[in-house]
């Protein structure tokens, strides 16, 4: 493709509104039109972007846009995905895509048949830090891999409506962390070992979640990895990829505005932490959409893929399990669904 783009926006909430602000800005993006299932914000945000809004996403066809970037709550990207698909419409998407490998493995094949590029919002592999510690890891310079130390807290629990449809933490929140650690490391998560309790925020056990959690992952090759999250943290939000080898130990996700006090005499003070995960990634949200104007203009890989999401989700399911069966998870348990019906 060649020329500058019109892209529709699905959804134009805190991280579609983020969205439709960094297209607005980028080289590569000539119009913008927005939709979301509120009307009024969708004209809100119109207004202020110097953007058109559409009733719906099919009268985003009808406008003619040249690619969609999927922001609407989670229950509605599998089917805008195969909305895009039967326009021929290259397509950014929020993860995660689906909730069920079922419905995830259909969308797949329904892209596929389409040829069209699809790129999901993963966008830690965008973040500065992560992508240092990619190239860290990718190039030896920690030499043997031993283990890793992942952590998401969110500073207070998104609204009860989100958490009901949200899939629970390993499939909303964890699935970055899983996501992560493949891209940093390159390789496979083989094993899931999980639990979790609800630490402060009953309505959670409503929805059969958890606001604590805890996961052993096996990785391909040997390493393992522990990832902590929580939907509480009073000094801020939290995000950390720790890498330790034979040669070399990292952290992505440490500065000055990690909310994490040290105690030791004499250490400063944590400064104005991070609050939001916008306020962390911002730079990383922007990075990830400018890769994808970039990939629909002048062609290339999906910076991420549908089976990169794939093989999260799978992280996901195989917590899931461990969790509510107490014991370790294989991947390849729940990696069909005849497996996972077992």
């Amino acid at each position: 493709m060649t020329g500058a783009l019109h892209v529709g926006v699905v959804g134009v909430g805190r991280i579609g509104s983020l969205h439709a602000s960094t297209l607005r800005a980028l080289e590569g993006v000539s119009r913008l039109t927005v939709t979301d299932l509120d009307a009024g914000r969708a004209r809100l945000a119109a207004s202020e972007l110097d953007a058109a809004a559409a009733d719906g996403p099919e009268e985003l066809l009808t406008a003619g846009v040249d690619a969609l970037v999927i922001a609407a709550p989670t229950p509605a990207h599998a089917s805008l995905l195969r909305l895009a698909a039967d326009a021929g419409l290259p397509a950014f998407c929020e993860k995660p895509v689906a909730l069920d490998l079922p419905a995830l493995d259909d969308v797949i094949a329904h892209v596929e048949r389409a040829g069209i590029l699809v790129q999901i919002g993963f966008q830690r592999r965008f973040d500065a830090g992560y992508r240092a510690a990619h190239d860290a890891v990718r190039g030896g310079a920690l030499g043997n891999v031993l283990v890793l130390r992942a952590a998401t807290h969110d500073p207070a629990p998104p609204a009860e409506t989100y958490i009901a449809e949200s899939g629970g933490i390993f499939r909303d929140l964890h699935i970055h962390d899983f996501d992560a650690i493949r891209f940093v490391t390159g390789r496979e998560i083989v094993e899931v070992y999980a639990d979790g309790a609800v630490r402060e925020t009953p309505w959670f056990e409503r929805h059969g979640d958890v606001d604590t959690a805890a996961v052993l992952l096996r990785l391909s090759d040997g390493p393992l990895a522990v990832v902590t999250g929580t939907r509480h943290d009073a000094l801020g939000y939290d995000v950390r990829l720790e890498v330790f080898g034979t040669a070399d130990s990292i952290v992505a996700g440490s500065d000055a505005r990690s909310p994490l006090r040290s105690v030791e005499p004499g250490s400063p003070r944590v400064g104005a932490a991070y609050r939001t995960f916008i306020d962390r990634f911002e730079r990383a949200y922007r990075a990830e959409l400018a890769a994808f104007v970039e990939t629909v203009l002048h062609g290339g890989e999906s910076a991420c893929s549908l089976h990169e999401a794939r093989a999260a989700l799978l992280a996901a399911l195989a917590a899931d399990r461990s969790r509510h069966e107490h014991r370790p998870v294989r991947i390849e348990e729940v990696g069909s669904a005849e497996a996972l019906a077992r």
